[in-house]
């Protein structure tokens, strides 16, 4: 049974850095594409970040290049979203997803929030 679950929102000031983290279940990181995407209050789903796990190649929607970094912990079961210099338009539920395909078949306008399996999201709130 294929789960995830996001973790490490809260409320942050303008300028800060913050690390989320999502735990999986149910499968090996190596088989699967694992991926970050977020909603704002009234906004569409955003796709951020994406990690294909054979090749372990990551990939980034241009909005995130620069201050999002995904990283992961295949041993562990976890992948991570560290995000710095925070502005109130990042306020968002972060959300992360898994699926069999690659990150490379979500296109480049980074739908990674059709994936397969989505956990439930974390709330983050930046303050000005």
């Amino acid at each position: 049974d294929v789960q995830l679950q996001a973790s490490g929102g809260g409320l942050v000031q303008r300028g800060d850095s913050l690390g989320l983290s999502c735990v999986y279940t149910g499968f090996t990181f190596d088989e699967y594409s694992i991926a970050w995407f977020r909603q704002a209050p009234g906004k569409g789903r955003e796709g951020i970040s994406c990690i294909t796990g054979s090749s372990r190649t990551t990939y980034y929607s241009d909005s995130a290049k620069g201050r999002f970094t995904m990283s992961s912990d295949s041993a562990g079961n976890t992948v991570y979203l560290n995000v710095d210099s925070l502005k109130p338009e990042d306020s968002a539920v972060y959300y992360c997803a898994a699926d069999q395909a690659d990150c490379e078949y979500f296109g480049a306008d980074h739908e990674y929030d059709s994936m397969y399996y989505r956990g439930k999201g974390t709330l983050v709130t930046v303050s000005s």
